[in-house]
């Protein structure tokens, strides 16, 4: 089911973070990933709104939006390929008109998935955090008659 972020939920949704994180981004030092948890928990976490998506009482994934920007989308490892994804993508249509994000041109599998829900690329850049190239992508979520 997925619901919206409690602040009891932090501790799981900064080890999903992590776990995910440092699997997905594995052309990125993985201390890099373990030295942003502070700022996820104090600064980015804070600053969005979080919906999680919790299995049998236990947070497996969640995403963050910052206004129209899918700032994160996360699955625990052992949980991703199982549609979560999916469902978070469409849970996350529904709060916007207008989706954006940022992949990692490195990361092919997140960015097939983006694709595949309907992303279109709109420009490739160099991520500041990480000297990484990255695709900026959106979608219009409004559903036309």
């Amino acid at each position: 089911m997925i619901r919206q972020f409690k602040p009891e939920d932090i501790e799981q949704v900064l080890d999903i973070w992590l776990k995910a994180s440092v699997q997905a981004h594995n052309f990125v030092a993985a201390e890099f990933w373990e030295s942003q948890v502070s700022n996820m928990r104090e600064i980015y976490i804070p600053a969005s709104k979080n919906y999680v998506f919790e299995s049998d009482g236990n947070v497996i994934g969640f995403y963050s939006l910052h206004e129209n920007l899918l700032a994160a989308i996360f699955i625990f490892p052992e949980h991703q390929g199982q549609g979560i994804g999916k469902r978070l993508i469409s849970h996350a249509k529904e709060q916007c008109s207008q989706l954006t994000l940022n992949v990692y041109k490195a990361n092919e599998a997140t960015y097939q998935f983006y694709l595949s829900q309907g992303f279109k690329v709109d420009n490739e850049h160099v991520c500041e955090h990480t000297s990484c190239v990255e695709y900026a992508m959106s979608m219009n979520t409004q559903q036309r008659i």
